[in-house]
């Protein structure tokens, strides 16, 4: 019996609940029947013949392949496709609903200096009201308009991962914020996380990692987050200077000592935020420190504040002084081979998976070096590299990839009414964005995202995707989780994912037992639940 077609016999419902189990517990494993051969010496990296391999390729490289399968590749072919997603155009199209959706959000309309100036003034102004009841109204109130716009945030990425022709930089935009990673409930963070991916992070995701390093350092959101705002010569504030050497830069055995840490947190000093409206007249300070103060938006740089007694850095000394300082020790950090070392580990494990061979990891960190740290070259090297083709459809999907790839395959085609199904559905897995309340990020082994409760919750996005609840459920409703057949359900229809080209062209490397699961499938949300909890829509 093919698996595109329509089942004819269904097993009783207790039997297809056990297949299903199987399935997940597959997943967890591991995938099937998902090894292809190396590429012979001598040949194209690419065959344009083989559609599974490429099919796999547009897994990996976007947020997960559409049911055009390689068909998107057409006409250029696989290297012509990467290299046009390792150069993007600055601006690309989005469909007009989704464009629509962003250009009405607060956090596009509005200045984030200006968004964060009023929450902080309405925060002030609830917390001194004369009586208790008031104050636990505004304070309320603040929170849900907070709260508003890490939601239009985290909208505009989904839409964007969903719909960009040029998904390459979306993905690569999530592997940025994860890394320099902040936590938007933190604080009045949520009004500035969205303009930290935008300004910070999105425009330096396939940049030089110098240019990225130093935009995180300049954000309002990374200084607040990590606390370097409260940084001052006379009270030292260490926190951000060592999350910058161990988990931005160097790593955590990136041969970097306490003392650097003092040195680099003194280099701090003075690199903060300023609420003040831009007009007004900077803080006071001796004349010979006025030329050396900076602003920038919410951006400060106080001299009076800085530390300007001497310092080395690494074993050397640091010859500039003011922000300049900053930006030499920025430079040391970031062409330190110890650096190269660990961003390119970090992509590795993202890209490829959870053990990169260290002839791929050597080759990349060269690159690294090689071309001052651009991510672009670093990536053309990983993807040309055979361990890269080797890993395609073994890499197992974390929560964001998963829902992610979900809507990429059933309603790419359809701009959504709303992202909150999604959006819950990443809540439910643990991988909220913006939500990971340590500055280490959301981890990237694939360990972190097998255990019971995980595979149990993804079965039920698996069946809520299944039935087309991401296209039909708007609003609050998403957040509930409905029974496939309750009178209360808006109708659904199931996306036709077993007669996709991309299921068609996978549909060779399916184990034997994935193929005996779909065969038994009662009806096509049963079909599609099976095919997006199975081991081969798990691992991309």
């Amino acid at each position: 019996m093919s698996l595109s077609s329509a089942p004819r016999s269904p097993l009783p419902l207790l039997r297809r609940r056990t297949v299903l189990a199987a399935a997940l517990g597959a997943a967890a494993a591991g995938p099937l029947g998902l090894v292809r051969a190396a590429t012979p010496p001598g040949t194209s990296l690419w065959n344009p013949a083989d559609e599974p391999t490429l099919t796999r390729l547009l897994d990996r490289v976007t947020w997960g392949c559409t049911a055009q399968g390689a068909q998107a590749l057409a006409p250029q072919g696989a290297a012509a496709y990467l290299a046009a997603q390792l150069r993007p155009p600055p601006a690309a199209a989005l469909p007009r609903p989704a464009q629509a959706r962003i250009d009405a959000m607060a956090i596009t309309r509005v200045p984030a200096e200006a968004l964060a100036r009023d929450m902080e003034d309405r925060h002030r102004a609830a917390k001194a009201l004369p009586t208790e009841d008031g104050r636990k109204a505004a304070l309320k109130a603040w929170q849900q308009d907070l709260r508003a716009l890490q939601q239009e945030a985290a909208e505009r990425f989904v839409l964007r991962a969903v719909y960009s022709p040029t998904p390459l930089r979306e993905k690569m935009t999530w592997f940025w914020m994860n890394h320099f990673s902040i936590f938007a409930g933190k604080g009045g963070l949520r009004a500035l996380v969205g303009d930290y991916e935008e300004r910070a992070i999105r425009p330096h995701a396939l940049g030089r990692f110098r240019d990225l390093l130093g935009a995180t350092v300049r954000h309002p959101a990374m200084l607040r987050y990590l606390d370097n705002a409260q940084n001052a010569a006379g009270r030292i504030n260490e926190n951000y200077a060592r999350e910058l050497m161990e988990l931005h830069t160097l790593g955590v055995d990136g041969g970097y000592s306490q003392q650097d840490v003092q040195e680099l947190a003194r280099v701090l000093t003075g690199v903060g935020v300023s609420l003040r409206p831009a007009g007004e007249e900077p803080p006071r300070m001796k004349p010979a420190l006025r030329p050396h103060y900076v602003r920038e938006g919410l951006f400060e740089f106080n001299p009076a504040r800085h530390d300007w007694e001497p310092k080395k850095l690494l074993g050397q000394p640091l010859a500039a002084q003011g922000l300049a300082e900053v930006d030499e020790a920025l430079d040391r950090l970031a062409r330190a081979p110890a650096t190269a070392r660990f961003i390119t580990r970090k992509i590795a494990l993202f890209l490829v998976g959870d053990q990169p061979p260290p002839e791929l990891l050597q080759a990349l960190a060269r690159s690294f070096e090689r071309s001052d740290g651009d991510i672009a070259a670093v990536l053309q090297t990983l993807f040309d590299a055979p361990a890269f083709r080797a890993s395609l459809g073994r890499r197992l999907r974390d929560p964001v990839h998963y829902v992610l790839a979900g809507l990429r395959l059933a309603h790419g085609d359809t701009v959504l009414p709303s992202a909150e199904p999604a959006l819950a559905w990443l809540q439910r897995l643990a991988e909220p964005l913006y939500g990971r309340a340590t500055p280490d990020g959301y981890p990237l082994d694939s360990t972190a995202w097998t255990g019971s409760g995980q595979m149990a919750a993804r079965f039920e996005v698996a069946r809520a995707l299944g039935a087309g609840a991401a296209e039909a459920i708007k609003g609050p409703a998403a957040r509930e989780d409905r029974a496939d057949g309750d009178a209360a359900a808006p109708p659904r229809t199931p996306p036709a994912l077993a007669q996709s080209a991309y299921v068609r062209a996978l549909e060779p490397t399916w184990s034997t037992a994935t193929r005996n699961a779909l065969a038994q499938a009662a009806s096509p949300r049963e079909w599609n639940l099976l095919f997006l909890a199975s081991p081969e829509f798990m691992h991309g």
